[in-house]
């Protein structure tokens, strides 16, 4: 049971510490993210067990159109919906596909980067972490935040920050990757050349960072 006083951990680790594919899949996605650690990977994956544990559980009896089961299976499809997890015509089965990566994208800082408010994901970290990222009238300082479907419109700047004047050099720069993007209806060819790879690769070093532009533009 644990002491009362001390919560107990809401994610599982690793059960084998040395699995060498386990830990480059998490390296990835890690850079992919723009993590801090592995430690927000564990806590996705813990929670994608326990959906798709009562996913199983529910596709697992005979009949779920009427009774408690029913009413469980539709409070569950609609949570996930809310939380921008599945469609809304979306069924049991549909969240036994569900990865560990479509719940790192409903955090606060993809949603941020997603949106277009920052350069990178690693940026978006750093604009949330510095009170430069509201919802609503809120200022929300945690990367980890959930982000549900009502709350995707309202992901902005906080109105005191430095970055809501459009000359300021992070929306410059973002603007800059806006327009340098080209949209053709010819196919395109999906393989990058060496050349092409270490030119996106340099232009993502340039680009500036947070800590470097945006000092004081929140509250503290």
């Amino acid at each position: 049971m644990g002491h009362p006083k001390f919560a107990r951990p809401k994610y599982d680790t690793p059960p084998h510490p040395w699995k060498a594919d386990r830990i480059e899949e998490e390296h990835a996605i890690k850079s992919n993210h723009g993590l801090k650690n592995m430690t927000e990977i564990w806590k996705a994956k813990s929670a994608l067990r326990r959906i798709r544990g009562q996913a199983m559980k529910l596709i697992g009896r005979v009949d779920t159109s009427e009774g408690h089961y029913s009413r469980e299976k539709d409070a569950l499809l609609t949570s996930l919906n809310r939380k921008g997890l599945i469609s809304n015509d979306a069924i049991l089965d549909d969240i036994l596909s569900l990865s560990a990566e479509d719940i790192l994208n409903r955090r606060l800082q993809a949603q941020v980067y997603y949106k277009g408010l920052a350069c990178s994901m690693k940026q978006a970290r750093q604009l949330v972490t510095h009170g430069q990222i509201c919802i609503g009238d809120q200022k929300v300082t945690i990367p980890s935040y959930p982000v549900n479907r009502d709350e995707e419109e309202m992901i902005r700047y906080h109105p005191r920050s430095k970055l809501n004047d459009e000359n300021h050099v992070i929306r410059q720069t973002i603007l800059g990757v806006r327009e340098s993007a080209e949209y053709a209806d010819e196919e395109v060819d999906p393989e990058f050349s060496q050349a092409e790879a270490s030119n996106v690769n340099e232009s993502a070093e340039e680009a500036p960072k947070a800590e470097d532009t945006v000092v004081d533009g929140g509250d503290a």
